[in-house]
């Protein structure tokens, strides 16, 4: 069976909101779930399905209540229509930083800037330590990681993708609208992405697919001239293009859109306390972003449950949910 999934109505930027949680995965959609159900205006921004380890597992056995096997991408998106039933809205995009001073939250992300009582983190930890060679010194001169910010800059030239999710795929099909050429590199055999755009990248005559394709360096002086890619069955080769969008995955806690407003541990995670605050009020973080925990979809679900319901009572005014004995 293809399943097929769809983006839910658009947030709209500006807007105040109860809470914004940001990442859509098992520890984010479940705190949506709570918030949400607590009639608390909430908002989850998400970079898409198989942005995060668990969309991109391709099979999962051990979920409580789901017998048999079921899709990571899949089980995602059944905790996200469960929150939209109660009023949680989705939207897919990426934040680049955040303020944290004040009352009021602030959320910078691609597509506008948003507002909230509390902020919730759920980004999981698919972030990238090591960079690509020629990265940090083409960043910005042809190196991006926002092709809806920059795809413009690109008309009628040549331009690399590195990816497999969803995200990766939907920036890619949206270069082609400028770019002449598209090349994608997948580093996976198979793109990570949902069907039907698997199909429509497959479809579209502007990009070219590189499965199971590794980026090696970034090439140039004063801008992006080529890329060099070990290509699978091809050997290493180097491809000219003006532009390297980078969608690459890791596994480091992605905090880099903090800009170090929160304290981390010394393998970078964020630290938190029994209701999962952080050193800020109004600040929660839950799932793969701390290290704390194994890492499991039910772990992660069962920390958004709690962060969201120390959410609720922070946002009344009411006294802790977690109880310490030891005083």
């Amino acid at each position: 069976m293809t399943l097929s999934f769809e983006l839910p109505a658009a947030g709209q930027p500006g807007t105040d909101y109860d809470v914004v949680i940001i990442g859509g995965g098992p520890a984010g959609a479940t705190a949506a779930i709570y918030t949400a159900r607590a009639e608390l205006r909430t908002l989850v921004i998400d970079k898409g399905l198989t942005a995060g380890a668990l969309g991109l597992t391709s099979k999962i056995a051990n979920y409580p209540g789901i017998t048999g096997e079921i899709g990571g991408a899949e089980l995602v998106a059944h905790m996200r229509r469960q929150a939209e039933g109660f009023g949680a809205i989705f939207v897919q995009d990426r934040v680049q930083g955040v303020d944290l001073e004040g009352d009021l939250k602030t959320i910078y992300a691609n597509n506008g800037t948003y507002t909230a009582r509390v902020l919730i983190i759920a980004t999981g930890s698919m972030g990238r330590g090591q960079r690509l060679p020629g990265e940090d010194q083409l960043l910005g001169r042809g190196v991006s990681y926002c092709a809806t910010c920059d795809a413009a800059f690109f008309r009628d030239q040549e331009v690399a993708v590195a990816g497999n999710s969803d995200e990766a795929v939907e920036e890619a099909l949206f270069l082609t609208r400028f770019a002449r050429r598209v090349h994608l590199f997948s580093p996976t055999p198979e793109l990570k992405a949902p069907a039907h755009l698997v199909a429509e990248a497959q479809a579209q005559p502007r990009l070219t697919l590189y499965p199971g394709a590794t980026l090696r360096a970034i090439l140039g002086q004063e801008r992006v001239e080529a890329v060099r890619a070990a290509v699978r069955g091809q050997g290493e080769r180097e491809i000219p293009v003006t532009g390297a969008f980078l969608y690459l995955q890791g596994g480091r806690p992605v905090t880099d859109f903090l800009q170090g407003q929160l304290p981390t541990s010394e393998a970078g995670c964020l630290v938190v306390d029994r209701e999962y605050r952080t050193a800020l009020s109004g600040v929660y973080a839950v799932g793969d972003v701390l290290c704390n925990h194994v890492k499991q979809a039910v772990v992660a679900a069962a920390e958004g449950a709690v962060a969201a319901m120390a959410v609720e009572k922070h946002l009344h005014g009411r006294q802790q949910l977690v109880v310490d004995w030891s005083k």
